[in-house]
């Protein structure tokens, strides 16, 4: 990692962020086809479109989206209001504020299966709000009163696709669809929710536009999710918006061409295909690992492609990975025999990264294990890294 200009090492680290430039040979392959031309008196005003929930969309990215999604097949946008926001993350916070307004009696509990987004808490929880709070697992939560139920599908980290687990019928759902998209997942239905969420970076990889947006049933939902993101930002980037919609223009021409000279257009079968060959290097890499096994996930037929596919979890730093040491405490094993097993973990992990450096960085994994709650084993690999001048260290 390199130095500021004051010599002082960068005060972000980019190994803790899952940057999706993996699709940028793509988009430079398209060249002047997805160019925008912005001239200095254009996009001046805050509004772009008053008789509009969302006063702030701007009417190309509403139908650029509404059309990517028919295009695809994963979502139903028919009755549905669109709002947009600076990435996924504003748009969440705006659907918390917009359930639990006004507020109640307490904050409401928000909740989401375990293994969950690990921003979901942190996010949650920043502005110490009076209206909601993180509330932990979906899985375990028992509480009377309302709450907010947050289903990630795809899920981030282990891929699996899921559905609502809370049983008690006060509660709201938001979907964060983030990863259903068909280079990850078959696409196996149109999903039909109340709230839905959607980022411009899982879908396309332009995470530096910073562009999310939000499939909404209920308009009074809509208005107080437009009102958030009014109250926080005062709109999102009109130059942001008109990128992203001309980016999906490309996407869609290029998906109907399928089948004709133009194949090679096709971004989510490029997507689809760079996301394999990425998997076959991790498997390779764990082929004859005696620690690390990674998940085998079942065929779909995909609604998309017409075909069978295995899905192909994105976030590669939390690829979801059975760590064996999970299982062997209940087996019998001890911490005498943690050493041994802890070094063949260290030697696997080196040959992940030497396979293209898919799992950054190394604790985040580490930290999976963790969660499994088998801390015994994970005390001697903390032994083990501070042997090795690793510094990492499971709290």
């Amino acid at each position: 990692m390199g130095c500021t200009a004051n010599g002082a090492a960068p005060s972000v680290d980019k190994r803790s962020f899952g940057d999706p430039t993996a699709f940028e040979p793509f988009w430079r392959k398209m060249g002047d086809k997805c160019k925008v031309v912005i001239d200095g008196g254009d996009l001046m005003s805050y509004f772009s479109d008053v008789g509009n929930v969302c006063w702030f969309l701007e009417p190309e990215l509403g139908d650029a989206i509404r059309r990517l999604h028919r295009v695809v097949g994963n979502a139903v946008t028919e009755d549905r209001h669109i709002v947009v926001g600076t990435g996924s993350t504003q748009l969440f916070q705006a659907a918390l504020y917009a359930l639990t307004t006004p507020a109640g009696v307490g904050p409401v509990s928000v909740v989401s299966s375990a293994p969950y987004y690990s921003s979901y808490p942190e996010v949650v929880d920043c502005l110490r709000s009076g209206l909601y709070k993180w509330g932990g697992d979906a899985c375990t939560f028992d509480k009377d009163g309302p709450f907010i139920e947050v289903v990630n599908s795809p899920n981030n980290p282990d891929g699996t696709l899921r559905e609502s687990v809370v049983k008690s019928g006060r509660g709201n759902i938001i979907y964060d669809l983030a990863y259903y998209w068909p280079q990850y997942t078959a696409i196996t239905s149109a999903a039909d929710h109340d709230i839905m969420l959607f980022t411009c970076s899982k879908c396309t990889g332009h995470a530096g536009s910073r562009i999310g947006w939000a499939l909404v049933k209920d308009k009074e939902i809509a208005k107080k999710m437009t009102q958030y993101i009014t109250i926080t930002s005062i709109g999102v980037s009109k130059e942001s918006q008109f990128r992203t919609a001309k980016i999906m223009e490309v996407i869609c021409d290029g998906c109907q061409n399928v089948g004709s000279s133009a194949e090679s257009e096709n971004f989510f079968g490029y997507a689809r295909e760079l996301m394999s060959k990425r998997w076959q290097k991790l498997r390779e890499a764990l082929e004859h690992s005696e620690c690390l096994s990674l998940f085998k996930y079942q065929q779909e037929r995909c609604l998309f492609t017409g075909e069978l596919n295995e899905r192909l979890p994105g976030r590669y730093k939390y690829i979801y990975i059975y760590i064996y040491y999970i299982y062997h405490p209940l087996r019998g094993w001890r911490a005498k025999k943690a050493s041994r097993t802890a070094n063949n973990f260290y030697e696997d992990l080196i040959s992940l990264e030497e396979a293209g450096r898919l799992l950054e960085p190394i604790p985040s994994l580490l930290g999976l294990a963790y969660c499994a709650g088998k801390r015994i084993l994970m005390e001697s690999l903390n032994d083990y890294w501070r042997s090795k001048g690793l510094g990492t260290e499971i709290n």
